[in-house]
């Protein structure tokens, strides 16, 4: 099943051959991305700065590969260690795009982003939506934040960064190389290598085993770990090996919806499939699937389907891991930031 959203093309990760006008259009679409990151490198473009660091969670590439969970992730962590942070994003997908606002849990996804509620909902720190990055890192300083976190943005760059966390997708990585719209590069692969963290999503944690301490040169593991299914109506959390052996319609409107499938299957879980594109605004109808199984599905669908949630449905939560050292060094080099 398809709903409404963006698609990732075929030609993007799957060999499909790439069309003739994406290929023309590929070119042109790096020329210009190219003139704008070399305007603001040779400073005839301006990045603003804000007097509290700036931490960028990003990727070269479009579409998801993980970046929620660990900025998610990333703020617990940075709470823990006595740092007041905040969130900011452009909110991609919501009506009223050039309206900055602040995010609550309660707030409509359509008003706030799917993934700015789900970042409010799950860590309760200040999140504000703006257009303009810099505008919505101002008005977290003003409420009080001592370190901004940005959820995407690593192509914004108006806004001055000083820690840069890029995200790329173990399985899928670059894709086909090409830039946009013939492949899913917004940037050159070479534009990774300044990114001052590479962290490399491996998909299912395993429970036998930690996640090591990297993939490669420079590079830092990331496992997703789930072990639970909330429900949506409210109520105790259910662990999910209470639905091993059982069939459950699995619903997913994300970038790569068949990883939420797989690690549901890899909990033993049968798993009816429902894909649906990246944010995909939900209908009660969506979720009528002609059999009373249980529905599970991603925190980011949940946010939107809250309104018409039954007892039947559940949210799966998500959650990033990484190894202790990953932590010591970002944390290390935060600390010398706020100390310069």
């Amino acid at each position: 099943m398809a709903g409404k959203g963006t698609q990732t093309p075929a030609w993007w990760y799957d060999g499909a051959p790439v069309p003739l006008p994406a290929r023309l259009l590929a070119p042109l679409y790096g020329a210009v991305a190219g003139l704008r990151r070399g305007l603001y490198r040779r400073g005839w473009l301006r990045s603003r700065q804000v007097p509290v660091p700036v931490i960028v969670v990003g990727n070269i590439t479009a579409g998801g590969t993980g970046k929620t969970p660990l900025t998610i992730e990333l703020v617990e962590r940075l709470r823990a260690a006595g740092w007041k942070p905040g969130v900011a994003s452009r909110g991609y997908g919501r009506d009223d795009a050039g309206i900055a606002r602040w995010i609550t849990p309660e707030l409509a996804p359509e008003l706030g982003g799917d993934e700015p509620v789900l970042i409010a909902w799950k860590t309760g720190v200040p999140v504000r939506v703006d257009k303009d990055r810099v505008a919505a890192a101002k008005a977290l300083l003003e409420a009080g934040c001592d370190v901004v976190v940005c959820d995407d943005g690593l192509q914004h760059y108006r806004l001055a960064r000083d820690i840069e966390i890029e995200v790329v997708d173990a399985q899928r990585r670059y894709g086909n190389g090409r830039p946009m719209p013939a492949g899913p590069l917004r940037e050159p692969v070479a534009r990774a290598a300044d990114c001052d963290f590479r962290v490399v999503n491996l998909g299912q944690a395993s429970d036998d085993a930690q996640a090591p301490a990297a993939s490669g040169f420079g590079e830092w593991a990331m496992r997703l770990r789930i072990d639970a299914a909330r429900p949506l109506r409210g109520g105790r959390e259910r662990p999910l090996q209470g639905f091993a052996g059982l069939r459950v319609h699995a619903v997913a409107g994300i970038a790569h919806p068949q990883r939420f499938f797989q690690m549901l299957r890899a909990r033993g879980i049968g798993v009816v499939p429902h894909a649906f594109a990246d944010h995909h605004r939900y209908q009660a109808l969506d979720l009528s699937f002609g059999s009373e199984l249980p529905v599970l599905m991603t925190e980011k669908d949940a946010v939107k389907c809250r309104a018409f949630a039954n007892d039947w449905h559940y949210a799966v939560p998500l959650q990033a891991e990484l190894p202790a050292a990953f932590w010591v060094a970002l944390l290390d080099r935060l600390g010398k930031l706020a100390r310069a």
